[in-house]
C-alpha cells in the first residue's frame, strides 16, 4: 500500500484503495540521509511508486534499453502505473480524497488538487542541495517553477517542454493524405476553403478505398479529444494563440473563452456546412477513440484537423503495412489569408513531475531526477543505448538506417523495446536545435535526422511545395514573440469557490451546444450558436473570465517581473 497521510492533515479516508503500487522500498535505509552527496552517486537498489496523468502504452517496466540503463547508473526501478481516461483527473481527485499517493507523480492539470490536499511536497530546497544538473538546465527559468506569486514553493519540475527549444518540424495543423496531394498536383492549402476543395475533389473520383466509403474529413470528439480536433482549431484557423479555453488579449491581459470571438462562429458555421455537404462523417460526434483510430488506419480518411500524436498509432499502421501514401501532410490552415497559423513558443513552462509526502526518501528521488536531467541522462533519453541505438563516428552521434527505418515504421514496437521517448517527463532537458559540450544535438529532432526519416511519398510531397520540412510551409516562430504567460493549460486555477463548479457548467455547454450548432441545419446555426453564447454567460462566465484574467496578469508578473496592473 502506498503511505497514507495521518488523519490529522484533514483528509478524509476513502474505504476503496487505491490500485497503485508500493512506496519508496530499498534494501538499505530510506531515510532522506541515505544520501549524502549531491552527485547522484548513491545506486543502491530503490523502487518509488509513480503515477502519470497520461496514457503510455508502451511502458515495458523499465525492461527496455533505456529503462535497464537508467537503474544501472541510479538503482532506481519504478513501479509505474499510467492513467488511460481522461488525463489523470479521477484518479488524482481520488487520491486527494483518501491520503493513498505514489512517491513521485506526473499530474498535469491536476497539481492543483493535490497541492490543496498537502499532499506535495515543496521542492525548492531538495533542489538547491541536490539537483546540480537541472539548476543548470533551468538556471534561466527558476521563476517559471514556481507555484504562484502567492505561493512561490516549487511543487512541480517543468519537464513537458524543453529548454531553448527550436521547431525545425510541425506536427499539427490540418492533414491530408499525400496520395490524395499527389494526384491533384500538390495544390496549394492555405484556407479552409482550399482545403474542401481538395478533399471534395478526390472523394468525387474515389468514392471508395479498397472497397468502403472514402471520408473525406474526420474528427475526434470522444472526452477531451474534443478540444484536440474540433475546439482549438476554431482558435488556430483565426490567429489565436493556443491558450487553451481560452483567448488572451496580448495587450491588456483580459481573457475570454474563445468561443466569443465573432471570427470563431464562423469555423464552426464551416464544419456545419461540411457535414451538411456530406463531407465530414456523420459518426464524428459519436464515435469513440478506437473507433476514430480504427477508421484513419484503413486508409480511407482524406483529411484530419489534428496533431500527430493524437493520430499518430493509426498513421504508424498505415506505414507499418507499406501504405506511406496514405499518412499524412500538414498544413496551416485558416479562415481567411487575413489570418496567420500562430506558432507561438511558450518558453519554459508546461506539465511537471513532483514528489509527495508519501515518499520516504525524498532525497534519492530528487536525484533521480536529477541524474536524468544531466548530460549523460539527456542523451540515453533521446538517443537510447550506444552501440545499440546510435554509433559515435568521429565524433558525431549517428543513427544507423535500419534503426532510423525500425523508429519511423514500427514506432510502437520500438519505444517499447527501446525505452527512446518512454522517459522524457522525469526529468528536465533541453529542446531541439541545442548542442552538448561534444556538438551533437541533445535531441535527434534536428533538420538532417527529421529530412532521414520522412518517407519516400512525404520527400517527394515536400519537393513539390519547394519545402524541406512541412514547417517551411507554416509561418516563421520568430514572426510572434514568446508568451509572456507561458502555457495556461499548466496555469493552475483555484481547487474552491465557484471557478471550478462555472468551469465545468460551461465546459458541459460547450460539449453539448457545439456539436448540436454543427450537426444542425444551416438555417437553425445562428440560433444555436448564440444561444450558446448565452448560455455560457447565464452559469457565470464573465465571472470566470475575470477571476482568470487576473491569474494571468498575475502568472505574466511571476515570469516576468512586470508590475501587472
Amino acid at each position: 500500500m502506498i503511505q497514507k497521510l495521518p488523519k490529522t492533515c484533514g483528509i478524509a479516508l476513502l474505504a476503496s484503495a487505491l490500485l497503485l503500487s508500493a512506496g519508496c522500498s530499498s534494501s538499505k535505509n530510506n531515510s532522506a540521509n541515505t544520501a549524502n552527496d549531491s552527485t547522484g552517486s548513491d545506486t543502491s537498489p530503490i523502487t518509488f511508486s509513480f503515477f502519470g496523468a497520461d496514457a503510455n502504452p508502451n511502458w515495458n517496466k523499465m525492461q527496455d534499453d533505456v529503462g535497464k540503463e537508467i537503474t544501472a547508473k541510479t538503482g532506481v526501478t519504478l513501479n509505474a502505473e499510467f492513467d488511460v481516461g481522461n488525463g489523470g483527473g479521477d484518479r488524482i481527485s481520488l487520491m486527494a480524497a483518501s491520503g493513498d499517493f505514489p512517491d513521485i507523480i506526473y499530474a498535469k492539470g491536476e497539481l492543483g488538487k493535490l497541492v490543496d490536499a498537502g499532499a506535495i511536497i515543496d521542492l525548492t530546497d531538495l533542489i538547491d542541495k541536490y539537483a546540480p544538473h537541472l539548476k543548470k538546465v533551468m538556471s534561466k527559468d527558476m521563476n517559471r517553477m514556481k507555484y504562484s506569486n502567492e505561493n512561490q514553493a516549487i511543487y512541480s519540475i517543468p519537464t513537458n517542454t524543453g529548454v531553448d527549444q527550436q521547431y525545425f518540424d510541425v506536427t499539427g495543423g490540418f492533414e491530408v493524405q499525400l496520395r490524395v496531394l499527389k494526384e491533384l498536383g500538390y495544390p496549394e492549402i492555405k484556407t479552409v476553403q482550399q482545403f474542401e476543395s481538395v478533399l471534395k475533389e478526390y472523394v468525387a473520383k474515389h468514392p471508395t478505398t479498397d472497397g468502403q466509403p472514402t471520408i473525406p474529413l474526420l474528427l475526434n470528439a470522444d472526452g477531451w479529444k474534443s478540444m484536440i480536433t474540433v475546439t482549438n482549431q476554431a482558435a488556430a484557423t483565426t490567429g489565436g494563440a493556443g491558450d487553451g479555453e481560452y483567448y488572451v488579449v496580448p495587450e491588456t491581459y483580459q481573457t475570454m473563452l474563445h468561443y466569443k470571438r465573432p471570427e470563431e462562429k464562423d469555423y464552426f458555421r464551416w464544419l456545419n456546412h461540411m457535414y451538411n455537404g456530406g463531407l465530414l462523417d456523420k459518426d464524428s460526434f459519436v464515435e469513440k477513440d478506437d473507433q476514430y483510430k480504427s477508421k484513419i488506419s484503413s486508409g480511407r480518411v482524406l483529411g484530419l484537423t489534428s496533431v500527430e500524436w493524437e493520430y499518430g498509432d493509426a498513421e504508424n499502421a498505415l506505414k507499418s503495412a507499406g501504405k506511406d501514401g496514405y499518412s499524412y501532410g500538414h498544413f496551416p490552415v485558416t479562415m481567411g489569408e487575413q489570418y496567420k497559423d500562430t506558432l507561438q513558443a511558450i518558453g519554459v513552462d508546461g506539465y511537471g513531475i513532483s514528489i509527495t509526502t508519501a515518499c520516504k526518501d525524498p532525497v534519492r528521488a530528487i536525484k533521480f531526477i536529477d541524474w536524468l536531467s544531466s548530460d549523460e541522462g539527456q542523451v540515453l533519453r533521446n538517443w537510447g543505448v550506444e552501440g545499440k541505438q546510435y554509433n559515435i563516428e568521429n565524433g558525431v552521434r549517428v543513427i544507423p538506417d535500419e534503426i532510423r527505418n525500425q523508429k519511423v515504421n514500427d514506432s510502437a514496437n520500438f519505444g517499447k523495446h527501446t525505452g527512446i521517448d518512454l522517459y522524457t517527463i522525469f526529468g528536465v532537458r533541453y529542446g531541439d536545435g541545442v548542442k552538448d559540450s561534444t556538438g551533437n544535438y541533445y535531441t535527434t529532432n534536428f533538420p538532417e535526422q527529421i529530412i532521414a526519416s520522412y518517407s519516400d511519398a512525404e520527400k517527394e510531397a515536400l519537393a513539390a511545395y519547394k519545402a524541406t520540412t512541412w514547417k517551411d510551409l507554416f509561418p516563421a516562430e520568430d514572426e510572434f514573440p514568446v508568451k509572456e504567460w507561458g502555457a495556461l493549460y499548466n496555469m493552475q486555477v483555484p481547487t474552491d469557490g465557484d471557478y471550478q463548479v462555472i468551469y465545468q457548467k460551461t465546459q458541459d455547454i460547450v460539449h453539448k451546444r457545439i456539436p448540436e450548432a454543427i450537426l444542425s441545419s444551416p438555417a437553425d446555426f445562428d440560433k444555436i450558436y448564440d444561444a450558446f453564447l448565452d448560455e455560457l454567460n447565464k452559469v457565470g462566465a464573465e465571472k470566470m473570465e475575470k477571476e482568470y484574467t487576473e491569474l494571468v496578469k498575475a502568472r505574466v508578473s511571476l515570469f516576468t517581473g512586470k508590475d501587472i496592473k
